[in-house]
């Protein structure tokens, strides 16, 4: 019967549900990324300095990381359908009242409100599109979800760049409410949820979301410390964060850093926001392709969803390491281009591996325990990135050692990476684990 199921994975209907959860991914990341471009024309209303904005920054993945730990109960409690439609209408909510009225009290709430509805999508997104495809095919799909991030900075960057400096930072905002609200609609007409990562197992025979439920298999679930604690799971966790961490500074002041460290002008430095996600989309995509084309003719998990990526965070740290000795802008653009680019294919990849370790019905609560702690990053990179730039001689140069400190980690934890990490290996005792504890259980 199993075998039967990979029509319904290669079928259009499958990939038509993928695309609708990656617009929501990029109405996702457009909010995420609102505030660098909005920051500078903000800092001027408001008298911010680079600090208060980095804490901005900050306190958005502090209560983004406490969402992030609600995605297991949401799923528990609400079908995918009606989780994520009620984050989405939260999102386009919630930032509103900075419309009405513009403080840095307001700003602090609204964005805080935002990273706790934000929080527990990216594993709801993650768990509803690998609800159409089988373990062993999520390389792709998780390409294009983290692609998402590329293409809101590639599609919609210049245009809220653009709203931004001819109708000022409020009707940005706006505009993406309207977007949120165009999703939500876009949702409840047209998702329903694939045969995979859950309890019951949709009857192969047809492709009808209305066909009725068989159960064809499932795994006892596994103890969540076997998972949480194990190898993959915990040195994951340490490259995953510092490559965040990377993301962060980019979504909260490479606008900024073009603009006020490198001379461009605001619409400039909006549009050219889009240049390292054209790098990081196109990597994205095609090891996301190329490592399911490998693990299908029998390639190891370890090769192409560890190894891989690793080698792209040492090559982003290698170039990151000499940002501060560039001082021609088109270079240090370049520079920070292709760093991220290389940086980013780890999110595809390393996200693929770790939801390999655990039961179909455990996706969610693990996918959000991992993408929680990645959020961490996000705590600390944009306020300190801030106080660099408040303290350093110019703010070139502030920008450029921010840069260059969160290379230095990625590539550590890149090596960390390579010594601990296989999914395999992990997934057999984290598998052993759950048969052992089941049977303990049926015992007593």
């Amino acid at each position: 019967m199993l075998p039967a199921m990979g029509n319904i994975v290669n079928s259009k209907r499958a990939w038509a549900m993928t695309g609708l959860v990656t617009f929501l991914y990029v109405v996702n990341y457009a909010d995420k990324a609102v505030l660098g471009i909005i920051a500078q024309p903000l800092a001027r209303e408001l008298g911010l300095t680079s600090t208060q904005i980095g804490m901005v920054g900050s306190l958005f993945f502090l209560t983004f990381t406490i969402g992030g730990f609600m995605a297991g109960a949401l799923n528990k409690l609400l079908t995918l359908r009606w989780a994520l439609l009620a984050l989405c209408m939260m999102w386009s909510i919630v930032m509103l009242p900075l419309v009405i009225s513009a403080s840095l009290a307001a700003l602090i709430i609204c964005r805080m409100l935002l990273g706790l509805a934000e929080g527990p999508s990216s594993a709801l997104m993650h768990t509803a599109a690998y609800s159409w495809h089988p373990p062993a095919k999520r390389g792709l799909p998780s390409a294009l979800l983290a692609g998402s991030a590329s293409v809101a900075k590639i599609a919609l960057a210049p245009v809220l760049a653009f709203i931004t400096v001819e109708f000022g930072w409020r009707a940005a905002i706006l505009a993406l409410s309207g977007l949120g609200v165009l999703w939500m609609v876009c949702w409840v007409t047209g998702w329903t949820e694939g045969p995979f990562t859950s309890k019951a197992v949709k009857s192969p025979k047809s492709d009808d979301s209305a066909a009725p439920a068989t159960i064809v298999h499932e795994e006892p679930s596994a103890p969540w410390r076997s998972i949480l604690l194990s190898r993959t799971f915990v040195s994951c966790c340490v490259l995953i964060m510092a490559v965040y961490s990377l993301t962060t500074v980019v979504l909260t002041w490479l606008p900024s850093y073009f603009e006020v460290g490198l001379g461009y002008t605001a619409l400039q430095a909006g549009s050219m926001f889009a240049l390292p996600s054209v790098v990081g989309l196109a990597l994205m995509l095609v090891s996301g392709a190329v490592t399911d084309k490998m693990i299908a003719r029998g390639a190891r998990s370890r090769v192409v969803r560890i190894i891989v990526p690793c080698v792209g965070v040492l090559i982003c740290g290698s170039v990151l390491l000499f940002l501060p000795q560039i001082g021609t802008p088109a270079l240090a653009v370049a520079a920070v281009s292709i760093g991220y680019g290389f940086a980013a294919i780890v999110f595809p990849l390393v996200n693929s591996a770790i939801s390999e370790l655990c039961p179909p019905q455990q996706t969610a609560g693990t996918m959000g325990a991992f993408l929680a702690i990645m959020a961490i990053g996000g705590l600390i990179a944009p306020y300190a990135t801030g106080v660099l730039v408040d303290n350093a001689a110019t703010a070139a140069e502030g920008y450029a050692q921010a840069f260059q400190a969160i290379g230095v980690v990625g590539a550590i934890g890149a090596v960390l990476v390579l010594i601990f990490a296989n999914p395999e290996r992990d997934k057999k005792l984290i598998r052993a684990a759950a048969q052992s504890a089941n049977a303990a259980t049926s015992d007593a």
